[in-house]
């Protein structure tokens, strides 16, 4: 139970992190995507006394916002477990976690060290009456700043910084064969649960190879988190007679929401039928996250659905990975579930027996 709780409240701190986060991702992205776009991938502004153009200024602006993702990470993370305190420790591990390579994933474990850090600190440092204010805002985010800063540069950074590394070169350097495995694996984890805990390592995986300079994934994650809701709607269109009128009800709502990337609409209708379901949706979104590694479809906006295709490197072949992906889904349900017989209830009619009201003994005085 104790453990329950414990990966419970991790969980909670990273979705925390994330929605901090994400908002800085989908704008530092769709900037750099709109000026590259528009301006033909403008290089960087390197000299602001010189000329330059709006584009320019555009994938600038989005090139720093991607380098501020660790510290944001890691700030929400330690404030997310210390309050207040914590930001700023969270803030600078980011910071390292960034200047060192680390990325993604050391701002991650830079705001768990942080957090904890701070609380450990709230819970033994004693101080006189007269330094209690001088608490929350100096010397417990001095002390965790300096404890976690040197467990960062010299324990923990290193080694995160050479795994990132290896992980980016190895997915870089796939092709063929290994690529669609990769795509396989990834498309089945992030459409398996509809937005659960799979989801969610599937999203951070993606996430955290974003910053790397590793977009595919990116790609494989929004079209495996479209396909379940666009699958089933094609699924019921198909054969009606596998639906319940509720689930139809379900299903209308489901169709708009995965246009926005939202797959969570899946899961009343994986509630009825999960095993057919969950097994439907992964296979289908598996298919589209190998056509995704094998044509090279790259997206560096991680979230956004279809508003944000023109933005991918190759739209056409995250359209193709996403219509056959939703075409394996709903033949696949269409063939694996059965008809739904609704007992239509019967309406009590005259012929049913009803009690009359004999009215020969009413007298009207």
């Amino acid at each position: 139970m104790v453990q329950e709780l414990r990966l419970s409240e991790i969980k909670r701190h990273a979705m925390t992190g994330v929605s901090y986060m994400l908002p800085l991702v989908v704008a530092s992205g769709l900037l750099i995507a709109i000026g590259n776009i528009c301006g033909d991938n403008p290089p960087l502004i390197k000299d602001y006394m010189a000329d330059y153009t709006v584009w320019q200024a555009a994938v600038t602006l989005g090139v720093y916002g991607m380098g501020l993702i660790p510290a944001v990470m890691s700030a929400a993370i330690s404030y997310s477990i210390a309050d207040r305190p914590g930001i700023a420790p969270g803030l600078l591990m980011g910071m390292i976690a960034n200047a060192i390579g680390a990325g993604f994933f050391g701002g991650m474990l830079g705001g768990y060290l942080a957090g904890w850090c701070v609380n450990f600190l709230k819970a033994h440092v004693k101080v006189p009456m007269w330094a209690q204010a001088l608490m929350p805002m100096l010397i417990i985010p001095l002390l965790a700043s300096l404890i976690v800063g040197f467990v960062m540069f010299f324990v923990v950074g290193r080694p995160i910084a050479a795994i990132s590394t290896n992980l980016t070169v190895m997915l870089q350097s796939m092709q063929g064969g290994s690529a669609a495995v990769f795509g396989m694996i990834m498309g089945a984890m992030a459409a398996f649960d509809f937005g659960g805990p799979v989801n969610k390592v599937a999203s951070l995986f993606a996430d955290g190879l974003l910053l790397q300079g590793v977009y595919g994934p990116e790609a494989i994650k929004i079209c495996a988190s479209m396909i379940p809701p666009f699958g089933v709607t094609l699924s019921w269109l198909l054969r009606r007679k596998r639906y319940s009128k509720g689930e139809a009800a379900n299903i209308k709502v489901a169709f708009p929401l995965g246009i926005c990337m939202i797959t969570e609409g899946v899961i009343p209708i994986a509630a009825v039928d999960p095993i057919r379901v969950i097994f439907s949706c992964s296979a289908g979104a598996a298919v589209g996250g190998a056509i995704i590694m094998l044509l090279g479809v790259e997206s560096p906006v991680p979230s956004g659905g279809m508003f944000i295709v023109p933005a991918m490197n190759n739209p056409l072949g995250f359209l193709m990975a996403l219509g056959a992906g939703t075409v394996v889904t709903a033949a696949l349900l269409t063939i694996l579930k059965k008809d739904v017989n609704e007992e239509v209830p019967v309406e009590e009619e005259d012929e049913e027996e009803e009690e009359l009201l004999d009215l020969s003994s009413v007298k009207i005085k």
